[in-house]
């Protein structure tokens, strides 16, 4: 992985471009925790990503709380397509990002995801840092299932 830092340096600089993005691009090394793919995203799939801390040596704790209590509600929702979670145990970071087939899928669902955020977040201990919803534009993570 670090050996491969500054031959994509072009890549990363390009997709800045793309995207319109100012300034140089910020990476950042998260560990894949978990990732579940019911099925492919396709075209005008989207995402809702939710970032939270935890205490450092609750982490594992999180991991399985959230294997095994946040994602099965996760794949219940109406157009789910896929769920990750990533994390950084130094800081005691972690994103998890959930992709729908569409928007009007990702909006139909946002109330009952909000609360189910709420309540998974309340019991797991974890502060919220961010959310938000966004357009996938890439949709090709090459890892293998773990759940």
């Amino acid at each position: 992985m670090r050996a491969s830092e500054e031959p994509t340096q072009p890549v990363r600089d390009q997709a800045m471009q793309a995207f319109g993005a100012v300034g140089s691009p910020m990476t950042e090394e998260w560990e894949i925790a978990a990732l579940h793919r019911d099925h492919s995203a396709g075209e005008g799939a989207c995402a809702r990503v939710i970032w939270v801390k935890l205490p450092p040596d609750q982490l594992d704790a999180g991991i399985n709380f959230y294997k095994m209590s946040v994602l099965p509600d996760l794949e219940a929702l109406e157009g789910f397509c896929s769920a990750s979670l990533l994390i950084d145990r130094a800081s005691g970071r972690a994103v998890t990002c959930t992709s729908f087939d569409s928007l009007e899928a990702m909006e139909r669902t946002r109330e009952q995801a909000t609360a189910l955020k709420n309540t998974k977040i309340l019991q797991v201990g974890a502060e919220e840092l961010d959310d938000g919803e966004f357009a996938l534009r890439l949709a090709h993570l090459r890892a293998p299932e773990l759940v």
